[in-house]
């Protein structure tokens, strides 16, 4: 690390021309990113995580057999730590690490998995337990059954939530030894899909993309008994949707005053201003993402830079956030065929 320079990570889809996982270079004061060299390791790392010392990156392979691997990130390139690990469920599509396991969100099967780490970061052979949830939505297409599209922990690391575009709903579970228990499934309008959930950094409000409609609902939190309560739901574009609009990824800034949305087939970033603490979401500007297919957004850990992982046009471009408006102005972009993720060590 020389200077400002940090480290970054990208997922990419291998079955479609990806490298695997990318080491890039993160240059603090610009924004920009820099390759230095690639894993393909383990078949399409759609989604990464880092543990909390960056020493050790966790990856899902989104593929039907479906596994999670975990990798040491010294050097210029990721480096197997042990052999993948089975899910034992199709399509993990995310990840999280919390509280000594790392949960897959696996979108085929309709379910969470938990896998224990191990001392040394690594993964234990087998998984501690495996979620199952049920269910289904009015679109026969999309909702035949459920489809857990997200995972992550609350900002309290109490709770475990899952997002499940193929229920309408998001399970708030309680981790334990042996996986995740529901405590509380909380319902979202029948056909929105929900596919990805925010936290507001104050801790008392949550925001939900979905997929299907598309629109963003805000959500009061209550970390004490893991309350998630819907409070109102926006339009993520402004007037008429004309051809594909899918709602891909949300996230928040780090003082809590902004909140940004990427858009597949419209190829949009949304910006949205969080009045009255976080409990209103107000849409103010939309600009093209840079590329085509944007799948993730990332803010640098200084929240001034956003990032967008743009599958179909194999890039992954980055802007430079307006501190007063939230606007982002293009950077910079750097190539990585169908790329999915980007995070930050």
């Amino acid at each position: 690390m020389v200077g400002q320079e940090r480290r970054a990570y990208i997922g990419s889809f291998t079955q479609a021309g990806g490298p695997g996982i990318v080491t890039a270079a993160f240059d603090a004061a610009s924004g920009a990113l820099t390759a230095l060299g690639s894993s393909d390791a383990i078949a399409d790392p759609s989604y990464l995580a880092l543990s909390a010392d960056g020493g050790t990156l966790y990856a899902v392979s989104e593929s039907p057999e479906g596994t999670v691997a975990a990798f040491r990130t010294a050097g210029d390139a990721v480096q197997p730590l042990g052999a993948p690990v089975s899910v034992r469920a199709s399509g993990p599509t995310h990840l999280a690490v919390h509280a000594g396991q790392v949960h897959t969100a696996n979108y085929g099967s309709g379910s969470v998995t938990s896998v224990p780490i191990g001392s040394d970061g690594g993964l234990a052979p087998a998984p501690a337990g495996v979620l199952q949830h049920t269910g289904s939505g009015p679109d026969a297409s999309r909702q035949e059954g459920p489809h857990a599209h997200q995972v992550l922990s609350d900002p309290s690391g109490r709770w475990v939530l899952g997002v499940d575009l193929g229920t309408d709903s998001v399970r708030v579970c309680s981790p334990g030894a042996g996986g995740l228990t529901v405590r509380h499934e909380v319902a979202l309008r029948p056909g929105t899909g929900p596919r990805h959930l925010a936290f507001h950094p104050g801790g008392r409000f949550a925001y939900v993309l979905n997929e299907l409609a598309p629109t963003l609902t805000v959500c009061s939190w209550d970390p004490a008994d893991g309350t998630l309560r819907p409070l109102a739901e926006t339009p993520v574009l402004s007037g008429e949707i004309e051809g594909d609009a899918y709602p891909s990824e949300v996230v928040v800034a780090p003082d809590g005053r902004f909140l940004w949305t990427a858009t597949r087939g419209v190829d949009v970033v949304s910006v949205f201003a969080l009045d009255d603490g976080g409990a209103a979401a107000r849409l103010t500007a939309s600009v093209d993402c840079g590329g085509a297919w944007p799948r993730d957004l990332a803010i640098d850990p200084s929240g001034r830079f956003l990032y967008a992982a743009n599958e179909r046009s194999g890039d992954v471009t980055w802007f430079a956030l307006d501190a007063d408006s939230g606007l982002p102005r293009s950077a910079g972009a750097i190539g990585v065929p169908a790329a999915s993720c980007v995070v930050f060590a």
